[in-house]
This record gives structure tokens, sequence and C-alpha cells, in this order.
């Protein structure tokens, strides 16, 4: 290299350093807690909250792109992405990229959603360096290569295969698609056996240049971890890779899945021969940035989220009709669903129905009662907090509020935030989502007879 090269790259270095922006977000007590976040040249983001008291630390990188992100043709590229990022590096084989994490007793995965994907490791505060070298490592360096495409595809019909042989899940997905139909937000995250199929090397790779950019990136870590070290590791990886400035990144396509809602009242039945009828039945709830969102979650749990919830004890403890039966809320960039599950046998899920959308009507035409809801706010906060308990969970929650809100909130605002809620703002809500004519997915072992009468319950 040229005396002018490494003046120029010194030069470059140095402009790298003057940009990188740090704040922090929030300040912690006695340093503990403490939440920062530096935004690198090129846009990367990194997050992370110290806890100097525990021994061990979770690094993750969130990637902004999820099944919604993809074509028709594409259904299943993101997960199909996902596997092949461990299967090998121009430093590393997907032997060596296992072998390194299990050689410190640590713990690596992946899990890809409808609006992101992330990539994490869990290990020791002492082998931080190495997760971030590996993590980082995978994020930009990955190969590939046709083999791998080719070999990654049985397993993924494999993964395909044993969640159809769950229907509890299954019926999730069919609920998803009676909302949304053949829209990003309506195919499932693994893709079809067709799509899978389908899918080549070269789309994929496409698909990977095109969305794994540092704009479209956030790094998390949390746990006995100092943020400018981990600043600086990050930045060596990224720098290495040549991955932390491009200049072919592509926005953010726009999202808006409130359109792709279909007309209330659907109902979409699947004949298996299962032991038991797996049922979802539903309408649209708030997008995740919806400030009602905090009177949903205690509507949620007051509703169906516990064992003293009005659908568990009205199924499942006085009627016996169920084993298994919860209400859940989805919220995505822009719009949102709000359901009701339960599995039950084929014979009972027009009583199990029945019940269910008798309690919906009651509680949109009359709210909770005080006590209802004073013990959600007690289960939702308790469950808020024990849910935060180790550095997995504290990773994913600032890395996901980088990723989603761009913002940091704490425990304590959290706290405050469903504290604050009152009846009127749970009667509101009850009111808006259910009052909504609902729709209906049904996996089982039902007649026609049985599946014909299944309007009734959306009618």
């Amino acid at each position: 290299m040229t005396s002018r090269s490494l003046r120029t790259t010194a030069r470059t270095s140095s402009e790298a350093r003057a940009v990188a922006r740090t704040q922090t977000l929030l300040p912690g007590k006695d340093g503990i807690g403490t939440v920062r976040r530096t935004t690198l040249p090129g846009g990367l983001r990194v997050v992370t909250e110290t806890l100097p008291s525990v021994r061990s630390a979770t690094f993750g990188i969130w990637a902004h792109v999820g099944s919604r992100d993809e074509t028709p043709t594409l259904n299943g590229a993101t997960h199909y992405l996902e596997h092949l990022l461990f299967k090998g590096t121009r430093e590393r084989s997907a032997l060596d990229i296992s072998a390194a994490i299990d050689a410190v007793g640590g713990e690596m995965n992946a899990f890809t959603a409808k609006e992101y994907t992330c990539y994490y490791a869990r290990v020791l505060d002492t082998d931080l360096p190495l997760a971030i070298d590996v993590v980082c490592d995978m994020l930009t360096g990955s190969l590939v290569l046709a083999e791998d495409v080719d070999a990654e595809r049985g397993v993924i019909l494999e993964e395909i295969a044993m969640t159809e042989d769950d229907p509890g899940d299954v019926v999730h997905d069919l609920f998803a698609q009676t909302m949304f139909g053949d829209t990003p937000l309506g195919r499932p995250v693994l893709g079809t056996v067709d799509t899978i199929n389908a899918l080549t090397r070269d789309q994929i790779a496409r698909f990977y240049r095109k969305h794994y950019d540092p704009t479209h990136l956030v790094v998390a870590a949390a746990g006995n971890v100092d943020h400018a070290t981990v600043v600086r590791l990050v930045r060596r990886a990224f720098e290495k890779a040549g991955a932390l400035t491009r200049t072919d990144a592509v926005p953010l396509a726009p999202r808006d899945g409130r359109r792709a809602i279909r007309t209330a009242g659907r109902v979409e039945v699947a004949a298996r021969r299962t032991e038991q009828a797996h049922v979802v039945l539903g309408m649209p709830g708030l997008a995740r940035t919806d400030e009602r969102r905090w009177a949903l979650g205690v509507l949620n749990t007051a509703l169906g989220g516990g064992m003293s919830s009005r659908l568990f004890q009205e199924v499942r403890e006085k009627r016996g009709l169920a084993y298994s039966v919860y209400s859940y809320t989805s919220g995505f960039a822009d719009c949102g669903l709000f359901g009701v599950y339960a599995g039950c046998r084929p014979s009972q899920v027009h009583d199990v129905l029945g019940i269910c959308r008798d309690e919906l009507d009651r509680v949109a035409a009359e709210g909770l009662t005080d006590d209802e809801i004073a013990r959600a706010i007690g289960q939702l906060s308790g469950s808020t907090v024990l849910g935060l308990e180790d550095t997995g969970a504290l990773m994913n929650r600032i890395g996901k509020s980088e990723l989603c809100w761009g913002d940091q909130m704490s425990v304590d605002d959290m706290l405050a935030r469903i504290a604050a809620v009152t009846p009127d703002d749970v009667r509101a809500v009850a009111s808006e989502l259910l009052g909504q004519r609902p729709s209906l997915a049904v996996i089982g072992p039902l007649k026609d007879k049985q599946a014909d009468r299944l309007h009734t319950a959306v009618s």
C-alpha cells in the first residue's frame, strides 16, 4: 500500500469516527440498566443495555425484513436465507460457526417473523468478542452457495412438514390467510412446498444483497457488556467485511396492510383427520404503534390471558369443553389482529364457538368489571417484569424497540402506562374491536353439515 493510500485510509477512518453518534437513551440507576445507542457511518445502529451483576451476554442482529417483504414467488425466501447464513462464510464453514459457540458453552439461533429477522448468540460475558465476530461474520459474509441452497431445501421442507403435523400451530396461519388473503401478511412465514421447491440460489442471493444493508440492521447486546467495546468490535467486524457502508441501499417498501384485510365474516375450513378441532375466531386489531395498545393488552389479559380470564373460566373451568383456550393480539407496523383460539372435540366445536362469541359480544357491549381490570393490570405488569429476567429477553426488548419504534421505553415507564389504563379505556377499545363482525378459521375432521353451520358463529 502506498503512503498516499495509507493517508487516505487514515483520513477515512478518522472521518468515520467523527460521524459516529452516541446517545444515552435510558440512564439506568448507578449504571445498571443503562441503554445507549451509537449510529455508525452508513446508518448501522448499535444499542446496548448494561447489567454488571450478571455473567452472561446476549448479542443479536436484527434485520428489518420479514415474510411480508416477499413477492408471491419469493414466499419463504426470508426464512430460507435465515437457514443459509449458518452454512458458511469466507472465513468459516458451517461446522466452524457452530463449533465456535459450542466450544464456549453458548447457544446460537435465529428466528424469522412477518416483519423482521433476528440472529443471536448467548455466551459468558468473557466470550462476547467471539459471539460478535461469529454473528457479524454470518450476517456480512455468507456465501449462499448453490450446493447449500439445494441441501437446505430438504431441511426446510421437513420443517414445513413438521409444522403441518401441528394443527394447533397451522390454524394461526390459516387465520392470517382468512383475514389477509393472498397478500404478504396472509402468506406463511415458512413459505409453501411449491415456493420452496421453486426458489433458486440467484433469487435468494439477490434478496440477501437487497435487504441486508446497514441501514436496515440493528445490533443489540445486553448483559455484562461495555457499550464502547461492543461498538468497536461491531465496527471492526463490519469494516473487515466491507459492509459498514454501501451505496446500493434499497429503501424499505411502505407497509400498508389495512387495505389487505378482507371483508369480515369469512370462514375458512381445512379438513384434517385430527383428534381435535382447532379454531381461531377473530377480527382486525391494532397496529403496534397505536397508543391504545396498552388498553388492548389489559383487555386481552382479562379476556383470555390466564386461568382467571373469562374465556378460560367459561369454556374450560365451568363446562370442560376445551383444554387450551386463550386470546392473543398480533400488532404489525400498520395494522393488527385480535384472535381467540380453542382446541376441542369436533362434536363440541359449535358450543365452544357460541360461548366465545357470546363473551366477545358481552365485553363489547358492557366492558369489563373493575375487579377484572385490576387483576389484568397486575397480571400484565408482573408478566412484563418477569419476562425480562434474562439477557436474551433484554436483548430482544432493546433490539425490537429500536427496529420497530426507533426508541426505548424503560420498564418503569411501561409499568406506568399499564397502570394508567382505565375502565373507560378498556371499554372503548373493546367496543371498537370486539364489536366488529369476526372471521373464523377451523382445522379438524368436521362433517359437511358441521362445516356449513360454522357460518352462524360469524353472522
